[in-house]
C-alpha cells in the first residue's frame, strides 16, 4: 500500500516546566491573561505532525511519501537525510526559496499540560503542493492530510474528493481556530478520521452535528485517550475499545498521537483488523512517551513484538509478527 502523509514538518523547541500552569490561572481574569513560565531545559529536536507520523511508518517497514512544504534548513540542518534514512520518500518535498521550515515551540508542566506556540514559516507554500500530479505520477492508495496550512489542507481534501482518493482527516491542532464550516469540509467524506477525545468534543462544538453526525460523515472514527486508550468506531458503528499498554513511564507526551497514527496505518498497510491496528498505534506509542523528542526513540523487532503480545495476547502478536517488518 502506498501512503502519503500530507501535514507539517517543523523543528521542536521542547520545554519543561518545573509547576503547574493552572497554579498560575486566575479562572474570573482570563481575559487579562499575562504569565511568565521560566523553564529549567530547553530541547530542539525534528517534528511536526507530518514528519513524525512518516518517521513511525518507515520504522514499521513501510515506506511513505512525505508531502509537505519546508525551507531550505531541511536540507542543510540534516532532517531530510534522517527521514530518508529511516525509510521515507521524500522526493515531493516542496522546498520554499525564502522561508525557513516552520518551528513549534512546546512548554510541558509537571501534569504533561502543554503550551503550544507556532510558526508556520515555509508551510504556508504547501498550498502550492498538486496531490492529483503526485497521484498521477504514483498511484496513492490513502492520503493523510494532518496539520498544516489552511487552504493546503482544503485543497489537498477538495482534491482527494474529486479524484476519489481515499483520505485520513487529521486536523488535530487546526481545529482550534477552525470554524464549523472548515471543520465540516475536512472531514466529510474521510475513509478515517483521527482525533482526541477533547478534539472529537470540538468538532461536535464547531460544527453543530452530534456524535452520529460525525461518525455518519465518515467511515472510520479513531478517537484517542492518552492512559485511558482508544475507541475506534468501524463503519457499522461498532465500537472497540482498545486499552493503552500498562506500565508506561512518561517522559514527554509530544508526539505520541502522531506515532500512534504511524502504527494504526502500518496495520492498516499490513491488512490487518481494526483492533489490531489501533493495538499497534498503543505500542509504538509507549515508545515515543518514555522518550524527549518524537523521533528519538529506536524500536527493535524482538522487542517491539515482545511488548506487543505481553500487553494484547500471544494470538495478537503472532499476527503481527507475520504482518509487519519492524526495523
Amino acid at each position: 500500500m502506498h501512503l502519503a502523509i500530507a501535514g507539517s514538518v517543523a523543528a521542536d523547541h521542547l520545554q519543561t516546566f518545573a509547576g503547574q500552569f493552572s497554579d498560575s490561572l486566575v479562572p474570573d481574569q482570563l481575559d487579562k491573561l499575562s504569565v511568565s513560565f521560566l523553564v529549567a531545559d530547553l530541547d530542539i529536536r525534528r517534528g511536526g505532525c507530518a514528519g513524525n507520523i512518516a518517521f513511525a511508518l518507515a520504522n514499521l517497514g513501510q515506506r511513505p511519501t512525505l508531502v509537505a512544504a519546508v525551507g531550505k534548513d531541511f536540507v542543510e540542518q540534516g532532517y531530510q537525510a534522517w527521514l530518508e534514512n529511516a525509510g521515507v520518500d521524500c522526493s515531493s518535498v516542496h522546498v520554499s526559496e525564502t522561508l525557513h521550515t516552520a518551528l513549534c515551540t512546546i512548554t510541558t508542566d509537571e501534569a504533561h499540560a502543554q503550551v503550544v506556540t507556532f510558526y508556520p514559516g515555509a508551510m504556508s507554500e504547501a498550498r502550492f503542493i498538486d496531490v492529483a500530479a503526485l497521484h498521477a505520477d504514483r498511484p496513492i492508495d490513502l492520503l493523510l492530510i494532518g496539520p498544516d496550512d489552511p487552504d493546503a489542507m482544503l485543497r489537498h481534501t477538495q482534491t482527494a474528493r474529486e479524484i476519489g482518493l481515499p483520505f485520513v482527516a487529521d486536523p488535530s491542532q487546526q481545529l482550534a481556530w477552525a470554524d464549523g464550516d472548515l471543520i465540516r469540509q475536512l472531514i466529510e467524506g474521510a475513509a478515517y478520521l483521527f482525533t482526541n477525545d477533547y478534539e472529537a468534543a470540538l468538532v461536535e462544538q464547531k460544527t453543530g452535528w452530534s456524535a452520529e453526525e460525525v461518525k455518519a460523515a465518515v467511515g472510520v472514527q479513531v478517537i484517542t485517550r492518552g492512559k485511558d486508550g482508544v475507541t475506534v468506531i468501524d463503519a457499522d458503528g461498532t465500537r472497540i475499545e482498545v486499552p493503552a499498554l500498562a506500565g508506561v513511564e512518561a517522559a514527554d507526551p509530544t508526539g505520541v498521537g502522531d506515532s500512534f497514527r504511524g502504527g494504526f496505518l502500518a496495520g492498516l498497510a499490513a491488512g490487518l483488523d481494526l483492533q489490531t491496528c489501533a493495538q499497534i498505534g498503543c505500542t509504538i506509542a509507549a515508545s515515543v512517551v518514555e522518550t524527549t523528542g518524537t523521533q528519538e526513540y529506536t524500536l527493535e523487532r524482538e522487542t517491539f513484538l515482545a511488548r506487543f503480545a505481553a500487553a494484547y495476547g500471544a494470538e495478537a502478536g503472532e499476527r503481527v509478527a507475520q504482518a509487519l517488518a519492524v526495523s
